[in-house]
């Protein structure tokens, strides 16, 4: 079983990584938003492109290519908890959906401020509880469904993944993730190597990794028109 633990503790890592950056930016709107009443449309564009990377960070991770596929093929008892993680994934991109589209409509109001807030903590709630029912349930049903075998293929994919993102980051290719379509319920295909280890949430005013400024949340209500 050593294969077994050695592959749920490079998801695991992974899974920290995602986690960190939902709650960085979570802690952040929270912390810019509090005080205002109203945003301005690069505040919710901003917000958009964010919530739009995280999403994508969250779908194209090794658990979603690599680990359920093998589950799914070793077992049925994961399928109410699949069923469960696909629903929470949903609600999260239906935030993300919900404030496209008021951007792309100019939709303002003066309670503004106080909705984005809310629906990025809605989506960053969701998005969390799936990490945590991931890590404790379905690691579990994984850990005892998929056989030695499955685990030592499941490895070397993790492997060779990991690999592809190391040549690309040497040959100084764009992330993986800029192929994939910006948002689709179910892309078609996996990009060729997985981009979660290169997402950086730019965080304004944070000085740890993730921290290069861009596009400030600050200002007052503009709409669409006043911005032309």
């Amino acid at each position: 079983m050593l294969t077994a633990t050695y592959t749920l503790v490079a998801l695991s890592v992974e899974q920290a990584h995602i986690r960190l950056s939902l709650l960085s930016f979570q802690k952040y709107v929270a912390s810019t938003l509090n005080s205002q009443h109203s945003l301005t449309l690069s505040q919710l564009e901003y917000a958009c492109e964010t919530l739009e990377r995280l999403y994508q960070a969250c779908h194209w991770r090794k658990v979603e290519l690599y680990l359920i596929p093998a589950l799914r093929q070793a077992t049925e008892r994961a399928d109410q908890l699949l069923d469960e993680l696909s629903r929470l994934n949903a609600s999260a991109l239906a935030v993300v959906r919900r404030l496209k589209h008021n951007l792309e409509q100019g939709v303002q109001d003066d309670g503004a401020a106080h909705a984005v807030r809310e629906s990025i903590d809605n989506f960053c709630s969701a998005l969390l509880q799936r990490l945590e029912k991931e890590e404790k349930e379905l690691f579990a049903i994984a850990r005892s469904a998929i056989c030695g075998d499955a685990w030592f293929a499941l490895a070397n994919k993790l492997l060779a993944h990991d690999a592809k993102v190391a040549e690309a980051r040497r040959s100084g290719s764009d992330s993986v993730m800029a192929d994939a379509a910006p948002i689709a319920i179910v892309p078609r295909q996996a990009p060729p190597a997985g981009a979660v280890t290169e997402l950086d949430i730019l965080i304004p005013g944070q000085t740890a990794h993730h921290a290069v400024p861009r596009k400030p949340m600050r200002g007052t209500v503009q709409r669409a028109g006043a911005c032309k």
